[in-house]
């Protein structure tokens, strides 16, 4: 059967979260038609596929798209983020997103939206049901939100081998096991490890059933620096923490050393050096739960499970038949080769500051709608590598400081940035006054130049070293 044409201004491959917050921004700022790809069944891109006791990293009014607020700005209280601002769960976000679509996107009249279809390239669109398939004519662009998409362990098979008779189940299918085992092995050393072992500790299974397998240690981002609304002030102070670690540290780990001694950074275990940075967020109330396991093996990453041991790189340990052992050790996100953002005929969605990714994926559309040159696109937002280890961590930042004045320089992108919801510091204007924002206003703007200065000379001597 031919393919059926249609015309469109931009083609956007992936309905998830930089896809929604990118289209959005389209939406808004342009009178451009948009044509949505996705395959799966509903928007929402890896929450479709989360474990069932996800949330979000940080609060929920940071989250999504920028114009449909996501949660109700409220502090929960109970759990482990009792006193803090709303998390949305899976379960919402999901219906976020699927409101988003109907009711913003959808009824505008210039969205139309392909799901459970594939993208193969050039224009065509095929359904991943029928035998329908589309050429696109794309007026304008293609925007790809899959460049650096990552792999969850719902959808990706285990990193190692499984011997027939072992129970191993991705996290989301801890939750409906029916069989009650007598211990579990948490396979990780991520976030969805971490919250799979805070979920059942919380559930009250004892920490003494509990194996966490670790093949690195990783450093946590402290929610309490994380907060909008009556608490960004604290959020503010942070950032000011931050420049003034960058300023004075004698090395990377000096650096993260100075920022964990004032509760900025976290880590699980205090003996135990960190070699893993993915920016990852928890509370202190998740690491208090998190340092009851003590079954903690540290051989490197699990190469096969067998009926009665699992074998890491550097050794084994036993195992049984009554263990179920839950894999938590998808990829993650994906570090290819950077390429320009803005290209002619085509956007590559790619992270270009340290910060909140639907704030930074809807600036690029907002971009996008607004400025005319793909240069000057380019020359405010050159892409950074997604963070894996401190080094990583502290690139991005110094990219984020290095470019933050030219984007602020567009009068239109500064007025956005200034009053989307998605901004982290977007509102502390309205602290403005306060003593302790003004202290740390000061210090931010005392510490700043040396922190780039600082921290580009720190970065050369790791790569020299490295």
């Amino acid at each position: 059967m031919a393919d059926q044409t249609l015309e469109t201004d931009y083609l956007v491959v992936g309905a998830g979260a930089a896809g929604m917050a990118f289209a959005d921004a389209l939406l808004t700022h342009s009178d451009a038609s948009l044509t949505i790809v996705d395959r799966h069944h509903a928007p929402g891109g890896h929450w479709i596929d989360a474990y069932p006791y996800v949330r979000l990293h940080q609060p929920s009014t940071f989250y999504g798209v920028s114009s449909v607020p996501l949660g109700h700005d409220v502090l929960d209280t109970a759990g482990t983020n009792a006193g803090y601002y709303e998390l949305a769960g899976a379960d919402e976000i999901r219906a976020y997103f699927a409101r988003v679509m109907h009711e913003r996107f959808l009824s505008s009249g210039r969205v139309r939206y392909f799901p459970c279809s594939e993208y193969l390239g050039d224009g065509h669109i095929a359904s991943r049901l029928v035998q329908g398939s589309w050429k696109a004519h794309v007026r304008r662009k293609v925007i790809d939100t899959t460049y650096v998409e990552g792999t969850v362990p719902a959808t990706s098979v285990p990193p190692f081998d499984v011997a027939d008779g072992v129970l191993c189940v991705p996290a989301g299918d801890i939750a409906h096991i029916t069989q009650r085992p007598e211990r579990f092995v948490v396979i990780g050393a991520g976030k969805t490890a971490l919250d799979t072992c805070v979920w059942l500790l919380e559930q009250n299974v004892p920490a003494s059933s509990i194996r966490w397998i670790k093949p690195r240690e990783a450093w946590w981002m402290n929610r309490r620096f994380q907060q909008p609304l009556a608490q960004l002030p604290e959020s503010y102070r942070g950032m000011a923490l931050q420049l003034e670690a960058m300023a004075q540290g004698a090395s990377i780990e000096d650096v993260f050393a100075r920022l964990e001694a004032e509760g900025f950074f976290l880590r699980v275990d205090p003996g135990v050096a960190p070699s893993m940075f993915r920016g990852a967020v928890i509370s202190e109330a998740e690491l208090e739960l998190l340092r009851k396991i003590e079954d903690v093996v540290r051989l490197g990453h699990v190469r096969s499970i067998e009926r009665d041991e699992i074998v890491l790189d550097e050794g084994s340990v036993p195992t049984s038949a009554a263990t179920v052992h839950i894999h938590c050790a998808s990829r993650g996100l994906a570090r290819r080769p950077l390429r320009p953002i803005f290209e002619a005929g085509r956007v590559t969605v790619q992270p270009f500051l340290w910060g909140y990714v639907c704030y930074q994926f809807a600036m690029l559309g907002v971009i996008e709608a607004l400025m005319d040159s793909d240069e000057d696109k380019n020359r405010l937002c050159p892409p950074v590598a997604y963070w894996d280890t401190s080094g990583d961590f502290l690139c991005a930042f110094l990219a984020t400081l290095a470019h933050e004045r030219a984007r602020m320089g567009h009068p239109a992108v500064a007025s956005w940035a200034k009053e989307t919801r998605l901004n982290p510091f977007g509102g502390i204007g309205l602290h403005r006054d306060a003593p302790d924002v003004i202290d740390t206003r000061e210090r931010i703007k005392r510490h700043a130049a040396a922190a780039v200065g600082n921290l580009a000379r720190l970065l050369a001597t790791n790569a020299v070293q490295t």
